[in-house]
């Protein structure tokens, strides 16, 4: 009789697995070669592109259930690429990014709604260098077998984030606004 409850209990601890793990959403894996996260400034009124060359994200997104989608970035500050060893070496400073100090900066989302067709409002905490802000941001996600493309751009001030602190607070040269563009490539598993 005993062995007959332990074969039963393994029976049902495995099922109870089974449905435990077919609960989970199923995280996207994100093709880092195709995918690009870039800010957009203007320095004296010239456009200047820099590119975040590493990053993470943990993306759930069902176009049936949109709103039980997540998303979860974090980008290394460090990798921040101007072009130019020595401007990058001062954007990782303490009078920008401050790399040393934080070296991510993130975006959890707490909500996504649909906006009509392939467009969502995807709403988050952005925290750089410390300071966090509630955002929302447009976003389109469009699905081609089982890859997922998601596109949008996100227009923030620089000094809620304190990044630009002391000579370079000043906003006439180094605009206020910044555009944070992603173009994230994901797999469902």
């Amino acid at each position: 009789m005993n062995m007959k409850n332990t074969s039963y209990r393994r029976v049902l601890a495995g099922a109870a697995a089974v449905l435990f793990a077919a609960a989970l959403p199923a995280f996207a894996q994100v093709d880092a070669g195709k995918s690009t996260v870039v800010a957009t400034s203007k320095q004296m009124n010239v456009p200047v592109d820099g590119t975040f060359k590493k990053f993470n994200a943990q993306l759930t997104f069902d176009p049936a259930k949109p709103t039980a989608g997540s998303a979860n970035l974090s980008i290394d500050t460090d990798s921040y690429d101007l072009g130019d060893p020595e401007y990058n070496k001062q954007v990782r400073g303490k009078e920008w990014f401050d790399s040393a100090t934080f070296p991510k900066a993130t975006f959890v989302s707490s909500a996504i709604a649909p906006a009509g067709g392939n467009q969502y409002k995807v709403t988050g905490k952005l925290t750089i260098k410390g300071k966090s802000q509630t955002v929302t941001v447009p976003v389109s996600i469009t699905q081609q077998g089982a890859t997922q493309t998601f596109d949008g751009s996100l227009p923030i001030k620089r000094t809620q984030y304190d990044i630009g602190s002391g000579e370079w607070k000043d906003t006439s040269v180094v605009a206020d606004d910044v555009v944070i563009k992603f173009h994230i490539v994901a797999a469902k598993h």
